[in-house]
């Protein structure tokens, strides 16, 4: 289903960062996180809902009633895939590794199972599984 989702996001000129299910209360809602160059503004949100909605009523992506919502994943997000990591290029990042270090810089490359991160010091390469925690951050 996500290739169908994905397919859908990208005729509207954006990429498809994501999906989850929550409950909030007593509502489970259906989140799919877009990106766009030069950002997603609420009216692309709007179409890709429009679109969406009935190729999800006939694959429902939960069972039950469901919300849908339509948003960018945020300026400061998290970085679980290395789709994600590959969006990111040239962006601020923050990193937690296993073994406890802390990395803060810009992402720089992705390649095969590793990224490189420009610190103020020099360019590192981490292996995607030594990260624990990873996500963007914009210096305000």
């Amino acid at each position: 289903m996500e290739d169908e989702i994905s397919q859908i996001v990208e005729s509207y000129g954006a990429k498809l960062y994501g999906t989850e299910t929550i409950k909030e209360g007593k509502n489970t809602i259906f989140r799919v996180y877009v990106i766009k160059e030069g950002g997603v503004e609420l009216d692309i949100c709007a179409e890709i809902s429009r679109e969406l909605s009935p190729f999800l009523d006939i694959n429902p992506p939960v069972s039950g009633s469901y919300y849908l919502e339509v948003s960018s994943p945020g300026i400061e997000r998290k970085l679980k895939t290395k789709k994600h990591f590959e969006y990111s290029i040239g962006e601020n990042v923050s990193i937690k590794l296993l073994d406890g270090t802390k990395v803060q810089g810009v992402l720089k490359e992705v390649v095969d199972d590793k990224i490189k991160v420009e610190t103020n010091f020099s360019v590192e390469e981490y292996k995607l599984s030594d990260i624990k925690i990873a996500r963007t951050y914009f210096d305000w």
